[in-house]
């Protein structure tokens, strides 16, 4: 059965990638077929002529399809500023439907597992008139949402919730990504989000830098997360 879900997070920086990759590559150590796609990404750097982004490149590497940079990443855009300004800037228009046509291209060869990153937070802006949200509605994916556990993720992680399930989507999963070295009263943070996300916790990751998707696998529950997908 194939399985695509679109990764949103409470914000930048909050291990986005990280989370995917790793979902990716615990998918394809049990011998799936994966695809990982970033359709926009901001603050790229040229290599050989060519605007590549590391985190892009991080789900490429956990792709199993044989596809190219450019469907796992349509969109590359060099300053590292929120995506609909560099794109006025470089005078290209962003369209969650076109994303969704590329997206969808890369998933007729149906994968096991498609991971659809999103850019910054569930509200992101795409252009005037649309949020990185359109593009998940369009194609009326189930969301992971990724928690950057810091001061202040409860407010985030709820109303990021709310804003999905407003949305008319359905919360698949949530991870608990920790991106400081302490937090004060964590586990109380951690388990009131483990009340309150009306969705189960597929993992927890601790603070570890340099923590790659290889390693970061063993803090994952992909089972969780394709079991429910089996029993729907």
């Amino acid at each position: 059965m194939s399985s695509t879900y679109f990764v949103t997070g409470t914000g930048t920086d909050v291990g986005k990638t990280l989370v995917t990759a790793g979902l990716l590559a615990a998918a394809r150590q049990q011998g799936l077929s994966t695809a990982g796609l970033k359709p926009v990404a901001a603050g790229c750097e040229l290599i050989d002529d060519e605007l590549r982004n590391e985190d892009a490149l991080a789900l490429q590497a956990q792709t199993t399809l044989s596809i190219s940079y450019e469907q796992i990443n349509p969109v590359a855009l060099e300053p590292a500023i929120a995506p609909h300004i560099a794109a006025a800037e470089a005078g290209r228009r962003l369209s969650a439907d076109r994303l969704a046509g590329v997206c969808r291209g890369v998933m007729m060869q149906r994968p096991d597992l498609t991971l659809i990153e999103g850019a910054g937070g569930w509200r992101v802006p795409l252009n005037d008139r649309e949020t990185f949200a359109e593009l998940a509605k369009i194609m009326q994916l189930p969301v992971i949402l990724v928690v950057g556990m810091d001061l202040g993720c409860i407010n985030l992680a709820l109303l990021t919730a709310e804003a999905i399930q407003h949305d008319g989507l359905t919360l698949a999963g949530w991870v608990a990504n920790q991106v400081v070295p302490a937090m004060d009263r964590y586990q109380e943070n951690l388990h009131t989000l483990q009340r309150r996300i009306p969705c189960p916790m597929i993992g927890e990751v601790p603070y570890q830098p340099g923590l790659d998707a290889e390693r970061v696998v063993e803090h994952l529950r992909l089972d969780i997360l394709l079991g429910q997908a089996a029993s729907n």
